[in-house]
């Protein structure tokens, strides 16, 4: 198989994830790392033996034997990075959010397509096998005419006015965060899992810290739960803790909160689909188990073994039933489909493409004018 040469710009957090998977995959070859100093990029090489760093993206940009570029930065450069690489001819994997408002993510979503590029979106958390066997089995029409949808995405690294992180700052990470950070993540699967379209929403945020204390020394995402040490400045804060958000998918109706706030729940996103049919359940903190629920039956947890999944599903679990697969193995598993569909043009992507980062942009947009004019707002298609 002929190798792809790729470069990830970003070693924070998400950087060494992506750095991590990618070694997993078997014909790409990780040929350079770009972060703010070179300092940071020499270091973040030598923990993952790539030969070339720098201190400057734009030399990933310029360097013609480079196939493919991650993006794995703070929010607010995912736009002029994602557009320099495929103005130069590179697919694009960008994490998500695909970029600060619509009219930038559908430039994105128009330039992939004009050049002929791959370009994917790391909504990453659809490559739970389990998520996928719910997908399948709706396919399959197990649940009957979907008629909820509903969930939460639950975190707690957030929940002390001593919490800090730079997703706080909207000049950097937009107008939302915790909408934008994970309850896009919500929105992308249930829209992936059931087949159906958000078409209007109806939200209501809140900020519980009107200032919190941010450090003098700053801090990657989640390192403030391990204590904060040091000056700190009292800084006003703009985007919301949580947030909530009644939802229609057409004939459905549905129901979600997102949280930053809540003690106890480390990575809480909870699905839930009920149909004509039957009922399922999925929770990201037990991601082997899936709940399945009858109306005149008992209810049944399904255990992740793929001899037991549906045909379509089974590829997405590599090891056999009572070896877990977890959130290291969703980016393997979307980071294989990707390079696939570099090597094969002729493979219809299964991955979520710019235009699903678009997708959630339009979400997210019409979630934030629904809470400043407390009233229903339609998601255009």
């Amino acid at each position: 198989m002929e190798r792809i040469r790729t470069a990830v710009i970003g070693t924070g957090f998400m950087g060494r994830v992506h750095l991590e998977a990618l070694r997993r995959v078997e014909n790409v070859d990780v040929v350079e790392i770009a972060a703010t100093s070179q300092d940071k990029a020499r270091a973040a090489a030598a923990g993952y033996n790539v030969l070339n760093a720098t201190g400057d993206w734009q030399d990933v940009i310029r360097d013609p034997s480079i196939d493919a570029v991650h993006v794995t930065t703070p929010n607010v450069s995912h736009f002029p990075i994602v557009k320099a690489a495929l103005e130069a001819g590179k697919h694009v994997l960008c994490e998500k959010p695909l970029a600060m408002s619509v009219e930038e993510a559908q430039i994105l979503t128009d330039l992939v397509a004009a050049k002929k590029l791959r370009g994917g979106l790391c909504h990453n958390l659809r490559y739970y096998p389990m998520v996928q066997q719910m997908r399948r089995m709706r396919e399959a029409g197990s649940f009957g005419d979907i008629l909820v949808v509903q969930g939460t995405y639950s975190q707690d690294w957030m929940l002390y006015e001593s919490d800090w992180n730079w997703r706080v700052d909207p000049k950097v990470s937009g107008d939302s965060r915790v909408m934008a950070d994970i309850g896009s993540h919500f929105f992308d699967m249930a829209e992936h899992v059931t087949g159906l379209k958000v078409s209007a929403v109806c939200s209501d945020w809140q900020i519980f810290y009107p200032t919190r204390k941010q450090p003098k020394g700053g801090g990657e995402s989640f390192s403030g739960k391990l204590g904060a040490a040091g000056e700190t400045v009292d800084t006003p804060i703009v985007t919301e803790d949580f947030g909530a958000t009644l939802f229609r998918m057409g004939r459905a109706r549905g129901a979600m909160t997102a949280s930053q706030v809540s003690a106890g729940r480390k990575n809480g996103l909870v699905l839930e689909i009920y149909g004509t049919k039957g009922g399922v359940t999925w929770r990201q903190e037990s991601p082997e188990e899936l709940w399945l629920g009858h109306r005149d039956a008992p209810n049944q947890v399904l255990l992740k073994d793929p001899s037991l999944m549906g045909e379509k599903a089974r590829g997405f679990a590599d090891y056999p039933g009572g070896h877990t697969e977890g959130y290291p193995d969703t980016f393997k598993q979307l980071f294989r489909r990707f390079y696939a569909s570099i090597s094969d043009p002729s493979l219809t992507p299964d991955y979520p493409q710019m235009a699903d980062g678009l997708r959630q942009m339009k979400i997210l947009t019409a979630e934030m004018a629904s809470h400043k004019a407390h009233a229903w707002v339609d998601v255009p298609a």
